[in-house]
């Protein structure tokens, strides 16, 4: 549907021009040439813009934008002023209007103009629809179950949520960190702010301290302009630091000097700026291990670890497995258009039994794949991976931990590879398709056919 344009002016020709260069581009225009009449279309029906002038006969363009923001308050207007009248066109701003621009009128500008509000228009009504979807999506009563151990999590939640206090999120690989991270900044008084994820194991070494404080126009070669960053961009809301551990020794300490001190400097720059951020960290690794080890300074540690928060392994809250399965069914079988209902009894009790190994992660995946190759309104234990029929489940202890983490990979991989499909393999293994592909070329481990 074409987008309204309402153009008032009392100079017919401009009007005219206006209406004609923006019907070209695929607008729906109305015109008026004083403001009662613009203000009579305005209540007959619904425009995504009004451009309007400030010197209009009668009503002025001032009363004009104030009656149309007390009929409807989120309404862009943007007005047209002469050189002679800029201190009305600031008034007009201070009165709510969107922007101004100044005759005579240059077709490409006011057409630039007219795209950037509408633009911003969109992008707000998006982002206020996914907000709310967000909302909705990390209720905890809704995400994380109804065992014992998460209604502890969420109690504790609650409790922490509006403090300035750091935290730190510790859990195997798949329990769904991150979603839990959202949640707490979600159910914070900073819910209105960015919330900023950061794979502190996925941006290149070089490029992470640019990608975190920003820099200025010149800083190195190849910085062409300024740029913000995401410390910056994330300032009145939450910073989530995924795989801390992996951090750079020096980006650590940093780091700690931003938690401390509450500024940043970007790259090049003689000055800092303030930022009110909330640090959320997360990791899979043993935490005390890797400040034993050095891979973690224990500063940095004892500063993140003002709450913790430990997300137990799926197999270690089983109850919540039918839960888990039937919110994902619900969610899948919506969005793949499938007729799916519910679990066969017989499919809920292999789902139960199983170890899973790649936690929520690996059972979202399951049920995704099980909706789409179900035909009816079951889930039946013909549409599970072979690996859930044979109830061939990982058991953590199955394997030697005294294991080197290459040896022990190694032996996970010719275990496994045969039952589980490729991307849950990487999946709870951490690592990419790619990369799993890599391993098993250099060890020389082949998949079974069949």
């Amino acid at each position: 549907m074409a987008q309204r344009l309402l153009i008032v002016d009392d100079e017919t020709t401009l009007c005219d021009s206006l209406k004609r260069v923006f019907e070209r581009d695929g607008y729906e225009v109305a015109t008026a040439g004083e403001a009662e009449a613009g203000l009579h279309l305005f209540e007959e029906g619904t425009f995504d813009l009004v451009l309007s002038d400030i010197l209009l006969p009668g009503m002025s363009g001032i009363e004009f934008l104030e009656a149309i923001k007390k009929q409807v308050p989120e309404q862009i207007v943007i007005v047209m002023t002469a050189y002679a009248s800029i201190e009305t066109a600031v008034g007009a701003l201070r009165a709510g209007a969107h922007d101004y621009i100044l005759k005579p009128v240059i077709h490409e500008e006011i057409k630039r103009l007219v795209r950037l509000a509408l633009n911003a228009r969109s992008l707000k009504a998006e982002n206020l629809l996914l907000k709310k979807q967000i909302d909705e999506h990390f209720d905890f009563e809704n995400i994380l179950g109804k065992s014992p151990t998460i209604q502890a999590l969420i109690e504790m939640v609650k409790k922490i949520a509006d403090s300035r206090s750091n935290v730190l999120v510790l859990g195997e690989t798949g329990t769904g960190k991150e979603l839990f991270t959202r949640a707490i900044h979600h159910n914070s008084s900073r819910r209105d702010k960015p919330f900023i994820p950061i794979n502190c194991s996925a941006i290149p070494d070089p490029l992470m301290e640019s990608e975190l404080f920003g820099y200025v126009k010149g800083a190195f070669t190849g910085a062409h302009h300024t740029k913000r960053g995401l410390f910056e961009e994330a300032d009145g809301g939450t910073v989530f630091l995924d795989e801390i551990a992996d951090l750079s020794p020096t980006l650590q300490t940093k780091l700690l000097r931003v938690m401390d001190d509450h500024e940043i400097r970007p790259l090049g720059s003689n000055h800092s700026r303030k930022v009110d951020l909330r640090f959320v960290a997360a990791t899979n690794k043993d935490v005390l291990k890797a400040v034993k080890n050095g891979t973690l300074r224990e500063d940095l540690y004892y500063r993140l670890n003002v709450v913790t928060f430990l997300l137990p392994p799926l197999r270690e809250r089983k109850e919540d497995i039918p839960i888990l399965a039937i919110q994902f069914l619900k969610k899948y079988a919506q969005e793949l258009n499938k007729p799916v209902q519910e679990l066969d009894p017989a499919t809920a009790k292999l789902l139960k039994e199983y170890e899973w190994p790649g936690n929520v992660r690996e059972l979202r995946n399951l049920i995704e794949r099980a909706v789409l190759i179900a035909d009816g309104r079951l889930i039946r234990p013909e549409h599970l991976p072979e690996g859930i029929k044979k109830d061939d489940s990982f058991h953590w202890e199955a394997l030697d931990e005294k294991l080197s983490i290459e040896n022990y990979t190694k032996s996970f991989i010719q275990r496994y590879q045969s039952s589980l499909n490729e991307q849950t393999l990487a999946n709870i293994l951490g690592i990419t398709r790619k990369a799993l592909w890599q391993k098993r070329k250099r060890w020389g481990l082949h998949r079974p056919l069949g």
